[in-house]
């Protein structure tokens, strides 16, 4: 993760990838910036930017994965307990959005080789797909809020 604190009003900002939910993917650069960064942006979800969109869109598919957590209140290193609670594969893949991890960080961390690191994130990926499928199907909408 790079910045827990992104403007959301900058300027030149592009949809890098557009989600059900009202979840997405924003291309922008910040000022002062020669390379783009990727906000995820998600209802009563704290905007996180990655500077590299594959992260990003990783990260979106962890939300969906857990059906959305919350990233407020989990400290700089913590881990939402949704995403543990999701289980082995949900939380490497979860890992190799923060910012100076990597497969082999991920692989060593776990015990395993770089191989099994990839097949985890594979099956959080498909999982995220099929939830998102399924939402766009049954045309659902973000939960109202309740203030």
């Amino acid at each position: 993760m790079v910045d827990n604190d992104a403007d959301p009003s900058t300027p030149a900002e592009t949809v890098h990838e557009d989600y059900p939910l009202d979840v997405r993917v924003v291309e922008f650069v910040p000022d002062g910036a020669e390379r783009p960064q990727y906000r995820f942006e998600a209802p009563e979800h704290t905007d996180i930017s990655f500077a590299d969109p594959e992260k990003a869109t990783l990260y979106a598919d962890v939300y969906f994965d857990t059906n959305g957590f919350q990233e407020e209140g989990t400290g700089h290193r913590g881990v939402p307990p949704e995403v543990v609670q999701a289980g082995r594969d949900t939380m490497a893949a979860y890992f190799l959005t923060m910012a100076g991890t990597d497969t082999n960080w991920v692989a060593s961390f776990y015990g395993k080789k770089p191989t099994e690191i990839e097949r985890y994130v594979g099956a959080v990926r498909r999982r995220a797909e099929e939830i998102r499928t399924e939402a766009a199907e049954r045309d659902l909408e973000p939960a109202a809020d309740a203030a």
